[in-house]
């Protein structure tokens, strides 16, 4: 290889290596325990000192196949995400996404484009309760599982999408599914963002050990109760299950908070004014409490002459001084004849302008799973309305994460990588169109066959792509909010996982110079053959780290080249690159396209001589194909 040769770099033929990410994080804190990319075990423990643990008496998380899912974790996706604007909506304008394949492939895909910038990360996994466990993983090759699973190659027949995975009854199955991706998605999350879990009986126990080694356990947050059904069922056999789970951890659980919910009509009503205080609405406050508080235990009296002290085990909640100083400010309340155990008046006007949430979210404020359905044949329209999927999460409880979880006008990115029919971005369009908000929504479904296939309906990605289509049809003959500041994104773009466009070069061990020498000879070009421009454009950005919101504009030069500006909105500043898939670039580019120091170009690798890419190399940064 030449000097000049040496000067292309090649874009990227896979997507990020996570465990490369992880380790120069560590180069960063401790420098002088890594070597030429290898991590000294032995200084680092030195370095920590007393903070390492190690030994049979520590606590460790362990299940059949951990190894194997790290492994799995730390290879690099091969895919790549094509474009599908006849099945989108709206698709050169709108921030949603909508992507088909194996959650796991696309997340390592989005990985370097979106990390760190999810603001929230709802999931609905599968319950693993025998019957939902569709994401047989392969450890060797996902990317091949994966198009095997959807038809897209053929491999004598041995897989097929409708397949049920049986290992899935086993808790070490549905762990070694969930470690990776719930790894990734820490990545993936701003610092002030939080991730929101589904989950009934069957592994709640095993997610919140998983969830502590991934995030930690002081990210923890809460584990709410959702009230899912509004009837018991008398079917059931020891108990009726009334209610599922949904974990909260955040990134940061130190600096996280969630955002109060505004206050009801209800919780309002509860104050009012019996002594016409002029500071308006009040109502009474314990003022003892059973911690103990040394300048706690005191006498006082009551207008009528009546001595109160606190009950055995109980503490005044502050010491006498400012006691008497909240009396003199008739902030404390003896009851209507002056005789009762001093109250604090606690006033509408002083308490926070929301509600905190609680853990127990009712039916009555957040739906139950027959709204949910009722919900869905509302936009999709089931031939056999008995076989409606019975796992969809109605809007309203969506949306209550969205209340706590994002902001309206900070254009926030929700990801949700088990979309099913797509209730989160339903509840993103209505959340948005509530309260002016521009939230934006990527959505990820593995296109596995429905329970009960229909004439129109086949996979589980057909349900959430009608739902969304005839949710925004809705919208749009609706009024609206006309005085809405932001304007409202009403549509998705659709991707589908797939081969790539660009082939990556693969050893198979053969040390037959001939036969070596002839498959070289077919990378001089490693486009793959039938290659359409558009897949190759989204292939590349992906691997520059654009995101799904990136914009093209095409112009062919008077030399005849015909040059692609790349640009991704969402950078801040926005970032651009031109891309050049011409067999030949023009020795006259230059002339007509004016190059800058440190701005980037790419071309197809055959389209240089050598003379050509030192050319270039020193007006630009090149890359190559």
């Amino acid at each position: 290889m030449t000097g000049d040769k040496a000067k292309r770099d090649k874009v990227a033929a896979t997507s990020g290596d996570v465990l490369e990410t992880q380790v120069a994080k560590l180069k960063s804190l401790f420098p002088e325990c890594v070597a030429e990319g290898k991590i000294d075990f032995d200084k680092l423990r030195a370095t920590l000192g007393g903070a390492t643990e190690s030994g049979p008496g520590r606590f460790t998380f362990s299940w059949a196949g951990k190894d194997d899912a790290v492994g799995l974790l730390q290879t690099p996706s091969r895919g790549t995400l094509v474009p599908c604007p006849d099945e989108s909506v709206n698709f050169d304008a709108t921030s949603n996404a909508f992507i088909e394949g194996d959650n796991l492939e696309v997340l390592k895909l989005l990985l370097k484009p979106y990390f760190g910038k999810v603001k929230l990360i709802y999931i609905d996994p599968p319950y693993n309760t025998g019957n939902d466990f569709v994401y047989p993983d392969n450890f060797t090759d996902p990317l091949k599982n994966y198009l095997i699973q959807t038809g897209q190659i053929d491999d004598d027949g041995n897989l097929a999408t409708s397949k049920i995975d049986r290992t899935g009854r086993v808790h070490s199955g549905w762990l070694s599914m969930m470690y990776p991706r719930l790894f990734l998605a820490r990545q993936l999350l701003d610092e002030d963002g939080v991730i929101c879990i589904s989950l009934d009986d069957n592994e709640i126990h095993h997610l919140r050990m998983l969830m502590n080694e991934v995030f930690g356990e002081e990210n923890f947050i809460a584990t709410v109760l959702w009230q899912k059904v509004y009837s018991p069922k008398n079917s059931a056999k020891h108990f009726s299950e009334d209610h599922d789970y949904i974990v909260i951890y955040a990134r940061n659980g130190e600096t996280w908070r969630p955002t109060l919910l505004p206050r009801s009509e209800e919780a309002n009503a509860r104050y009012d004014n019996c002594d016409n205080d002029e500071r308006g609405d009040w109502k009474p406050g314990d003022m003892t409490a059973r911690n103990y508080y040394a300048d706690g235990q005191y006498e006082v009296t009551s207008p009528s002459g009546k001595k109160f002290k606190p009950s055995i085990g109980t503490y005044w909640r502050v010491k006498e001084s400012k006691f008497h100083d909240l009396d003199a400010d008739k902030r404390v309340w003896w009851g209507e004849k002056g005789e009762n155990m001093p109250a604090l008046k606690r006033f509408l006007t002083e308490v926070k302008q929301g509600m905190i949430p609680q853990t127990m979210w009712f039916y009555e404020d957040v739906g139950h799973t027959q709204e949910a359905k009722k919900e869905l044949l509302e936009f999709v329209k089931y031939e056999d309305t008995d076989n409606v999927l019975d796992t969809v999460k109605p809007t309203r409880l969506v949306k209550r994460i969205l209340q706590l979880c994002t902001t309206p006008t900070g254009g926030d990115l929700v990801l949700d990588f088990f979309a099913g029919s797509a209730s989160t971005a339903h509840a993103v369009y209505a959340q948005n169109r509530e309260d002016g908000g521009n939230r934006r929504c990527i959505s990820v479904q593995l296109p596995d066959a429905l329970p009960a296939p229909e004439s129109v309906l086949k996979r589980y990605t057909d349900v959430g792509k009608q739902r969304l289509s005839n949710v925004i049809a809705k919208f749009k003959n609706e009024s609206g909010d006309l005085t809405r500041e932001l304007p409202e994104d009403l549509g998705f773009k659709v991707f589908k996982l797939a081969k790539p466009s660009i082939e990556q070069w693969v050893p198979d061990g053969d040390r037959n110079p001939d036969t070596y020498a002839s498959k070289l000879q077919l990378f001089d070009d490693p486009l793959v053959a039938g290659w359409k421009p558009e897949n190759v454009l989204w292939e590349v950005a992906l691997r520059e780290g654009y995101g799904l919101n990136t914009r093209f504009t095409t112009n062919t030069l008077p030399n005849g080249n015909t040059l692609h500006e790349v640009t991704d909105p969402d950078k801040d500043p926005p970032q651009t690159f031109t891309l050049c898939l011409d067999d030949e670039v023009r020795a006259d580019l230059s002339k007509h396209h004016p190059l800058a120091a440190g701005t980037l170009f790419i071309c197809r690798d055959k389209a240089l001589d050598d003379s050509a890419a030192a050319n270039l190399a020193l007006q630009c940064r090149l890359k190559t194909i």
